[in-house]
Order: structure tokens, then C-alpha cells, then sequence
């Protein structure tokens, strides 16, 4: 079982790409993830039309381990948010899941 987190993203026009450098699997929060024990990858998916939005896909291994990588990196993780802010556009939080 893992424990998956999708959010919901519509980056401003014409800053696409410096989003999609920021948030794919090679990405800025990826690169603080995989400082944690139990993540698994990220997976970026973009819209098939002009404008349309983009998803994240986090892996984990457990909720668990979710929950201590924000108890470890929680100031960075609000650091990093700070940072981009304006990179991602509009964001939403779809959910999370267990497969």
C-alpha cells in the first residue's frame, strides 16, 4: 500500500516552464522530499489543452511517513512555499489516498 497526494495547479501564462521545473520529479520539492525516509517519487501531469491545469502526483510509502516528513521539515517545506509563491498560480488541494 502507499499513500498518494494529488494537488491541482494553474500556472500563470507564460510561466509554465519555470513551473514544471519547480514541481516534477526532479523539481525543487522533490528535492526536499527525498530527504525524507518513505517518499516515493513524484509525478508531474500537464494539461492536454492550453491553459488547462496541472497535477502532482507524491508517493509515499505510508501516511506515516507523510506525517513525519512534515514534522522533520516543516519550516522548510513553509520556506519553500513562501519561495514559489506566484510560481504555481492557482493551487488546490485534491486529496490524498491510499492504493
Amino acid at each position: 500500500m502507499a499513500h498518494v497526494r494529488i494537488w491541482k495547479f494553474r500556472p500563470p501564462a507564460g510561466g509554465e516552464q519555470e513551473f514544471s521545473a519547480a514541481y516534477d520529479g526532479e523539481g525543487l520539492w522533490a528535492e526536499l522530499f527525498k530527504r525524507a525516509p518513505g517518499y516515493r517519487g513524484t509525478e508531474l501531469l500537464g494539461p492536454s489543452e492550453p491553459g488547462g491545469s496541472w497535477l502532482t502526483i507524491d508517493r509515499w510509502e505510508s501516511q506515516a511517513h507523510f506525517d513525519a516528513f512534515h514534522d522533520e521539515f516543516g519550516i522548510e517545506y513553509r520556506g519553500l512555499d513562501a519561495e514559489l509563491e506566484g510560481v504555481a498560480g492557482n493551487e488546490e488541494f485534491v486529496g490524498a489516498s491510499e492504493t
